[in-house]
């Protein structure tokens, strides 16, 4: 009987839940709840994304209720509540994420219960602040009450996940030092530090809070509803509800709705935010386009290929997530050194307190007086204070340079990368295609550009806006033009001055008129260079050549070189075509891989995450996966909103030099670190010692916490003196 009662256990079924977790906004909140879920009977596979605060397990209910698990997290201190189905299904963890997010109404950070919980502590800190200048023989008992308010806070969720498995949590830590120093009259003390660290607590969820914004943007980029064809009309059905085989309507300017292939129709299309291509893509029957790309010219009918829960953009959501999840999460210093350092320290503590009267009869009042000194002395208030102290000085000076960076865990990681791997469009370039070349085959320069202007004139494509900034630049006056036409793809026409003049592809004008010997030697070379080329012609005969091309900004080559003197690699991987990424990348001496879909600058970065850290600088819809992905993500200043938020620093300014500039700054702020560690491990050590052997007390270990605390405040504002050098200088 007991064999099968265990096969029936074996194959009972268990029930896939999905919760939302709110206040999880760390990796150590992840590790605490994974934990505790980890232990209940019957819970198996729990996987936790603090990234999108969601936790997914399957339980086994016959062995323990969903009810018990609710319970088991709230115990911890967080809000926990069944993830319902969205009102439009897009995938497991992709787009449904998003439309999850975007339906629920999001609490702003200042209401939420660690903002009030800081404004309380604040409010009473400094009334006993007051009270204790007003009456100073108040002093204990002014700071008594902010102190005492902290550790029922902190101090029930230490006890909770110490009873969930995590008995050595930093909410324990902080939880003992406020004991202590209540305990030996240091409330002051005790006020402050359960203070910071709220306020410490707070930020960290306004962080995350960010970082899930940019998720559900990935979401934003597909249209909600699609344009279903069936029998010869076209009707607004969610574009969720899309099958593979539909046949949807995509006009001019809409966003496309699905993955799919054209079936009827031509016109270019704008892959940018999805391939980083820097120049829109002709389309026509058989090819194939992208859910979340721009439909910029001719209308399309599109035959979907892929279902809505895995498009390209719900794919990208997904590799976002999943590299979330799979990054090595930067724990906070404190809390990886409590492991040890807290139980060590509350052992040492107790046991001078009370061996010597047990074991040698010693007096007792002595002993515990040495034993709360100690304990004093073991408080890691000046250990809890000296990395966000350098930190925020090396956050403050990157701030003053236009140098974002979220967060200690990112400036600490930029300062170990190797490798740093560069997007192309819009990040080493311009991101906006300029006139390199010009060859007038009759006639001047200026004639053909004007002549090419007149028929561009009020284009919103990128090579018609490049002719007609050149213009605008050279002083070159418009002419009218009338009866415009776009042949999508391959040309656009206007009449000027009563002659046909058409601005197309070498190919189309060639089936025009042959190009002369000249002309089709300078559209291979530029072609060649990267560059793209177009054909003015006039009543048929060509008149001349336009090469336009994104150019490096003026500061890549610098930057690429003052990277390498900091001795780290840089290398470039970008959407576009090969052509154009290698001439590029040869022009400013690095490495490169071209013609990347977002899930293959994943792979690329993950292979040089085998060897060391890597960066990854971007600024599209497709660097997101990549950005989360790498040891640290850089997005510039003038990128999308999704890349700014996915990113973990970002270049306000939009200059390649600034990587190398926060490179160097990370290493210095690590090295301030080091040293604020040296200092305050130093002192406690020597205190210690003459702590156990009686030679110092209470009011010395007292100092001794305060002068650590003092030292390594001082030494972290020398990093405010910090100076950029070198190309890093620059701007």
């Amino acid at each position: 009987m007991a064999d099968n009662e265990l096969a029936e256990a074996g194959t009972r079924p268990t029930a896939a839940l999905r919760y939302r977790v709110d206040g999880m906004d760390c990796p150590s909140c992840a590790a605490k709840i994974e934990t505790a879920v980890g232990r209940v009977p019957g819970a198996e596979d729990i996987r936790v994304n603090y990234g999108t605060q969601i936790l997914a397990f399957r339980l086994d209910e016959a062995a323990t209720p969903r009810t018990a698990v609710e319970e088991q997290v709230r115990k911890l201190g967080y809000g926990v509540a069944p993830v319902e189905a969205p009102r439009v299904v897009v995938g497991e963890s992709g787009a449904a994420v998003a439309d999850e997010g975007r339906d629920r109404a999001r609490q702003p950070w200042w209401k939420g219960a660690k903002a009030r919980l800081a404004a309380v502590l604040g409010g009473l800190t400094a009334a006993g602040f007051a009270a204790s200048l007003a009456v100073p023989s108040l002093d204990h008992w002014a700071y008594l009450p902010a102190a005492l308010l902290g550790l029922w806070y902190f101090g029930r969720k230490a006890i909770s996940a110490a009873r969930a498995g995590s008995p050595f949590s930093i909410e324990m830590l902080m939880s003992i030092a406020t004991v202590g120093a209540i305990a030996i009259g240091a409330t002051s003390e005790a006020a402050v530090v359960v203070f910071l660290f709220t306020i410490g607590e707070l930020l960290e969820g306004v962080a995350a809070g960010r970082a899930r914004a940019g998720i559900e943007a990935l979401g934003a980029l597909v249209p909600r509803t699609a344009l279903l064809v069936e029998r010869g009309t076209a009707r607004e059905v969610p574009a969720a509800s899309l099958k593979v085989g539909d046949l949807v309507l995509v006009r001019p300017g809409d966003r496309v709705s699905a993955d799919g292939e054209v079936v009827e129709g031509e016109s270019e299309v704008d892959e940018s935010p999805v391939t980083g291509e820097s120049v829109p893509v002709p389309k026509a029957e058989g090819a194939q386009v992208f859910a979340g790309s721009v439909n910029a010219s001719g209308a399309l009918q599109v035959r979907v290929t892929k279902p809505a829960s895995d498009n390209t953009i719900a794919r990208i959501i997904r590799l976002v997530e999943e590299a979330q999840e799979a990054k090595a999460p930067t724990a906070r210093f404190i809390e990886r050194f409590s492991a040890v350092y807290t139980p060590a320290a509350v052992a040492v503590a107790a046991l001078v307190a009370v061996a010597p009267p047990l074991l040698l009869g010693a007096d007792w009042d002595t002993w515990i007086y040495r034993g709360l000194a100690l304990l004093l002395v073991a408080c890691p208030c000046a250990l809890v204070l000296s990395t966000p102290a350098a930190i925020a000085s090396g956050l403050a000076v990157g701030t003053r340079r236009g140098l974002l960076v979220k967060g200690g865990g990112a400036l600490e990681t930029i300062g170990r990368v190797r490798t740093v791997a560069f997007d192309k469009t819009g990040t080493l370039t311009e991101g906006r295609p300029r006139i390199t070349d010009v060859l007038a085959l009759t006639g001047s320069e200026r004639t053909l550009l004007g002549l090419a202007a007149a028929v561009e004139n009020g284009s919103s494509h990128p090579l018609g806006r490049a002719i007609l900034e050149r213009v605008a630049a050279d002083g070159i006056p418009l002419r009218p033009a009338k009866d415009s036409r776009a042949i999508p793809g391959k040309a656009v026409e206007a009449v000027v001055t009563g002659k046909r003049v058409t601005v197309g592809s070498p190919s189309y004008a060639a089936e025009q008129a042959p190009l002369p010997g000249d002309a089709d030697q300078a559209v291979t070379t530029w072609e060649s260079e990267g560059k793209t080329v177009v054909v003015v012609s006039v009543d048929g005969a060509p008149m001349g050549l336009v090469a336009v091309r994104d150019e490096p900004r003026a500061d890549a080559a610098a930057g690429i070189r003052a990277l390498r003197d900091l001795g780290v690699r840089p290398v470039m991987l970008t959407g576009d075509n090969p052509r154009t990424g290698k001439a590029i990348a040869s022009a400013l001496g690095l490495d490169v891989q071209a013609g990347l879909l977002p899930e293959d600058k994943l792979r690329e970065i993950a292979a040089l995450k085998q060897t060391a850290p890597v960066a990854m600088v971007g600024d599209g819809i497709n660097d997101a996966p990549a950005l989360a992905a790498a040891s640290v993500g850089i997005a510039m200043g003038g990128g999308t909103d999704v890349a700014l938020e996915t990113a973990d620093a970002a270049l306000l300014n939009s200059r390649v030099v600034d990587v190398a500039a926060l490179v160097g700054l990370s290493r210095a702020t690590l090295a301030n670190i080091h040293q604020n560690v040296g200092i305050a491990l130093g002192l406690k050590a020597v205190f210690l010692v003459t702590t156990v052997v009686g030679i110092t007390g209470l009011w010395p270990a007292v100092l001794a916490d305060t002068g650590a605390t003092v030292l390594v405040t001082i030494n972290a504002l020398r990093l405010l003196g910090y100076r950029f050098k070198g190309a890093a200088a620059h701007g």
